[in-house]
């Protein structure tokens, strides 16, 4: 399963050209016919959607290319369980967040039972890249106190530099 953008026809055309990437090996994926056709819950109406298949063409495995929208064995959009995520937070309890998207209350519990299982893990994650980021900005402010002379130091410049030009490269660091 691969996550793509939300528009099939772009999606098509980064496929045919090799430009989507398989998960497992980095190679380049072609089309190969299509998942079953289903219909999500929308906020507003029905989503239909019929998610490409697509194949490697380096070690053969298959993917379904997941729209974004979209979360894998979920009946609803992401849009609308992460509001439901979002009052539970708040601290609306699961009978009304259900009623207010017209949803099962034992959907929407499922969902907080579910998101709340991972809550660390999720937030690990979206920190982590966060995290890293920052670090990429405050190192360039670090050089330029510890060095006033040399002037300003693009944080991105200085990544490439620290990294030898392997910022992006698989086993650096």
């Amino acid at each position: 399963m691969l996550t793509v953008g939300a528009d099939a026809a772009w999606v098509e055309e980064r496929l045919g050209r090799g430009e989507l990437a398989c998960p497992d090996c980095g190679g380049p994926l072609g089309p190969w016919g299509w998942a079953r056709a289903r219909v999500l819950r929308g906020g507003l109406a029905p989503v239909a959607v019929r998610p490409r298949r697509s194949r490697c063409r380096s070690c053969g495995v298959s993917h379904v290319l997941l729209p974004v929208f979209a979360l894998l064995r979920r009946a609803d959009v992401v849009t609308v369980i992460g509001a439901a995520l979002a009052a539970k937070a708040a601290g609306a309890g699961a009978r009304t967040v259900a009623a207010a998207l017209g949803r099962p209350v034992e959907t929407v519990r499922g969902w907080v039972r579910r998101f709340g299982g991972r809550a660390e893990a999720v937030r690990v994650a979206f920190t982590a890249f966060a995290d890293a980021v920052a670090a990429v900005a405050g190192a360039s402010v670090a050089v330029r106190s510890r060095w006033p002379g040399i002037g300003e130091v693009p944080p991105w410049l200085l990544a490439a530099a620290v990294s030898g030009g392997r910022l992006l490269a698989p086993g650096w660091p």
